[in-house]
């Protein structure tokens, strides 16, 4: 039925482009328009979009500013933007984000892709919905009942990842166990363990899996190729942290009772960064990153130094130990580390039980409502 489909808001000035994404998306969803920021941001109340799709240069207000205008209006909750623009550079899109944009696609554009990152985005909306819903109405979940929606939703989440990745599902179920084994051994002891109770470790457990959720906005064409990366093709890898944190944060507003996804939201935003300033986005230095990324930046750096990867071999666990020593105070936090020798035999005996099946990567449009099913049953 027409009333159940999705909504889309259309702002761009150019009215070519209008009638263009009006032909591409009116079979499947409403569709509303607006030429300038000022016009969407009027029509924003009145139709209640799902996804705002916004130009950048327009007349007036431009979309950086109405994306910001958009995120602090009340009617702006839980609504994705997509920004359209024929501004490509990598400085450009990190405005975007920086404004609060869920994706960035740049004209001209593929309308198969384009669609399909439209499909991808509603179905991840659509589980990050169902914490919203558990937050708003706690008195509905009590006990494990919360806690097995939200592990549920987390599965899907992960789900939407893991078909996202060159990378295993294995590496997801390793590298949380890995992160739950850092942090069970600095809340023994050592100058974290005040920060490491329960809640903290229940909350990492289920935020680890969700640091690379940030990749459903990065396009097929850089996220499944299969040779390296070119130096602007890997800027705009980089944005797959900001992009996470930006999903994450948004619904993570209207879910209090969901905490973890607070600490999954750092993670995405801050898993890349270094403890000697040197790492992405931000350049942290130390602890001004929060801990649970710095620790899942260990535990994920374990297990893609111990995996193979389409371009590399695995590397024995002894020689990732070796190299995690080695750059303990300039890639890893060095208390992060110590908790890591200690209970190193731990880790191993995880790597060595959980091992690798073929990645089965998918594009957008590859991706179905049954997988999130499959992962929610599962």
């Amino acid at each position: 039925m027409a009333a159940t489909r999705k909504r889309i808001l259309i702002v761009d000035d150019d009215e070519a482009i209008r009638r263009l994404l009006k032909r591409l998306l009116a079979d499947q969803y409403q569709l509303a328009e607006a030429p300038t920021g000022e016009d969407a941001l009027e029509v924003l109340p009145r139709f209640g979009p799902d996804l705002v799709m916004l130009d950048i240069m327009m007349p007036g207000i431009d979309g950086h500013e109405t994306c910001r205008r958009i995120r602090s209006s009340p009617f702006g909750r839980g609504i994705q933007v997509m920004m359209v623009s024929a501004r490509s550079s990598r400085e450009e899109q990190a405005r975007a984000y920086g404004a609060g944009a869920d994706d960035y696609v740049v004209k001209p554009f593929d309308p198969h892709e384009l669609c399909s990152r439209i499909r991808l985005h509603f179905r991840l909306r659509g589980a990050l919905d169902t914490i919203t819903a558990t937050g708003e109405h706690p008195e509905e979940t009590h006990g494990s009942g919360m806690a097995n929606v939200h592990d549920v939703t987390v599965a899907a989440l992960t789900k939407v990842a893991e078909f996202r990745d060159t990378e295993t599902g294995e590496h997801l179920v390793r590298m949380r166990s890995y992160a739950q084994i850092l942090g069970e051994e600095l809340g023994r002891e050592g100058p974290c363990a005040d920060e490491v109770d329960e809640q903290f470790l229940h909350d990492l457990y289920r935020a680890s899996p969700l640091h690379d959720i940030g990749k459903v906005g990065i396009s097929d064409a850089i996220l499944l190729k299969p040779g390296s990366l070119t130096d602007d093709e890997f800027e705009t890898m980089k944005q797959h942290t900001t992009i996470g944190a930006n999903i994450l944060e948004h619904v993570a507003f209207g879910a209090p009772g969901a905490s973890f996804l607070r600490m999954a939201a750092a993670v995405a935003r801050f898993h890349h960064e270094r403890f000697d300033g040197g790492g992405y986005p931000a350049g942290l230095v130390g602890t001004e990153t929060p801990l649970p990324a710095r620790i899942v930046a260990l535990a994920d750096a374990f297990d893609a130094i111990t995996s193979a990867r389409p371009y590399k071999d695995p590397l024995p666990a002894d020689v990732a130990r070796e190299i995690i020593e080695r750059d303990s105070g300039s890639h890893f936090d060095p208390v992060i580390v110590e908790a890591f020798l200690g209970r190193f035999d731990t880790v191993v005996s995880v790597e060595k039980q959980i091992r690798d099946r073929a990645p089965v990567v998918l594009g957008s449009n590859s991706l179905q409502p049954e997988h999130l099913v499959a992962a929610a049953r599962a």
